[in-house]
């Protein structure tokens, strides 16, 4: 496998740190966390919120959810915003509920075991939490150490923020960051009961902040490819607030052997084709690269809350146990392509989201 030397101490992500200016408005901040094991073909995504962290909202408050195996799904509400905490300039973050006698702070690992009742705690390098479905008293438990490979960027570079130079200026709603496109987890996770432990297992994270979710989203995520272990795909494509009006905007980006690959529709021709569930078929291209993107689930789906207007809602349709092709062609500038890639994998993340999903999506 190719190792990029992606040093956390020195390559932070741009974005990696807390958004909140600590203004009254409407406010959310979004992480997600997935951790693949391919050796038996499932995974946990976990998925962490905070809204209106004022706490003088009727919104305001925290959550942890996680799409585990089987795809069964676990949600545990943290509503006190004291307990939550994240830091500013890089990835932390954690909240715990209230009958947890620790500050709301990193904790060491021992510290985290022995002390916090529910709740979780997240790095770039290290992962743990437990927490018990509020409905149905699922218990999921896990800790796991990360070594980064592939942040956003050229590995041993710095890193660049995934939604371009604008996004440090506050007039996309909402703002979107992968913040590490691939990494290697060491470690265990519990779920109802079962446990199961890895090593160098594929993990990746991502996350939005904002006033407005888009209305209309699509995503598709991957990092355990058969026969590529080091490759990693993210796109994306939504219709998204700028400056107070709609723009469909849609981006891919891949990180294999080395190579970083980012192709934006704003700079470069891009279709898709999605249906409500569950067909994913999305192309774009410029004067140097062409990428095909071809995702298909044949199970329904599994709803995931989302953050809304309206507080935490279902809207958001998900699999992590889709199937995902990428094909990418080089081109030459007399227009002829030769094959640089083609891939594919059997546990890949697709969802849609939003409002509009009675009929199918197209782009041009």
């Amino acid at each position: 496998m190719y190792r990029s030397g992606l040093m956390p101490e020195f390559f932070w992500t741009p974005h990696s740190g807390y958004h909140w200016d600590y203004s009254e408005r409407r406010f959310f901040e979004g992480w997600y966390l997935r951790l693949t094991l391919p050796e038996v073909g499932e995974s946990f995504a976990f998925m962490y919120s905070i809204d209106d962290p004022t706490g003088h909202s009727g919104l305001s408050g925290g959550a942890a959810q996680i799409l585990g195996p089987g795809e069964t799904y676990l949600y545990c509400p943290l509503p006190d915003v004291h307990q939550f905490w994240a830091w500013p300039h890089r990835l932390g973050v954690g909240h715990w509920d209230d009958a947890t006698d620790m500050a709301a702070q990193y904790l060491t690992p021992e510290t985290f075991g022995s002390q916090v009742r529910q709740g979780y705690q997240a790095t770039s390098t290290h992962h743990q939490g437990c927490v018990e479905d509020a409905e149905t008293g699922a218990i999921a438990r896990w800790e796991y150490k990360i070594e980064p490979v592939y942040g956003w960027g050229k590995p041993a570079s710095p890193q660049l923020p995934t939604a371009g130079w604008l996004s440090y200026l506050p007039i996309f709603e909402p703002g979107w960051q992968v913040l590490m496109a691939h990494g290697l987890a060491t470690g265990w996770a519990e779920w109802q009961g079962q446990r199961y432990e890895f090593s160098r297992a594929p993990t990746y994270a991502e996350k939005n902040w904002g006033g407005a979710f888009p209305e209309r989203w699509f995503w598709i995520q991957c990092n355990a490819f058969v026969d590529e272990p080091d490759l990693t795909v993210t796109a994306v494509g939504g219709l998204r607030q700028v400056l107070g009006r709609q723009q469909t905007v849609g981006l891919v980006g891949l990180h294999f052997h080395g190579q970083f690959i980012m192709l934006a529709s704003l700079k470069a021709r891009m279709t898709w084709n999605v249906t409500p569930w569950g067909a994913w078929h999305v192309t774009i291209q410029d004067y140097r690269y062409r990428v095909v993107l071809q995702g298909k689930s044949d199970n329904a789906p599994t709803p995931v809350r989302v953050p809304t207007l309206t507080g935490l809602r279902f809207a958001c349709w998900d699999t992590t146990r889709g199937y995902l092709r990428v094909e990418v062609w080089e081109r030459s500038p007399d227009t002829s392509e030769h094959s640089l890639l083609k891939a594919h994998s059997y546990l890949a993340g697709l969802e849609v989201g939003g409002k509009g999903w009675e009929h199918s999506w197209d782009f041009a």
